[in-house]
């Protein structure tokens, strides 16, 4: 499977990006994604996940009220929709999937055999 994740860029804090990633290479809907982040100098991090179906989202609590992750099973294409950034929110974003089918996303990198190249976002004060 191959993920190319979109959407970064330059942004005021207070402002809005939405994040894209497109899966290709197997049956998008059947999987769990999930996004991670790295600020500079420090470990990637867990960001959001939802479920295959798209039922049931979870997020960090650093981002909790300002981001959303959704998803689009028709056009294999995961979302993250970033409000109210900050900058603290500066880092490379990645989306990722697992390699097991209908497996519940957990907030562990273990989880996840399957990376984007990442997407840049920063957040200007």
């Amino acid at each position: 499977v191959q993920l190319q994740a979109s959407g970064g860029g330059l942004v005021q804090a207070g402002g809005s990006l939405r994040l894209s990633c497109t899966a290709s290479g197997r049956s998008f809907e059947n999987y769990a994604m999930a996004w991670f982040r790295q600020a500079p100098g420090k470990e990637r991090m867990f960001v959001a996940a939802i479920t295959w179906h798209g039922r049931n989202a979870f997020l960090s609590d650093s981002v909790r009220g300002r981001f959303t992750i959704s998803r689009d099973n028709v056009r294999n294409t995961v979302y993250l929709q970033m409000n109210s950034l900050k900058p603290e929110d500066t880092a490379v974003y990645y989306c990722a999937a697992p390699s097991r089918v209908w497996v519940l996303p957990g907030r562990s990198e273990s989880q996840y055999n399957f990376w984007g190249q990442g997407t840049l976002v920063t957040v200007s004060s």
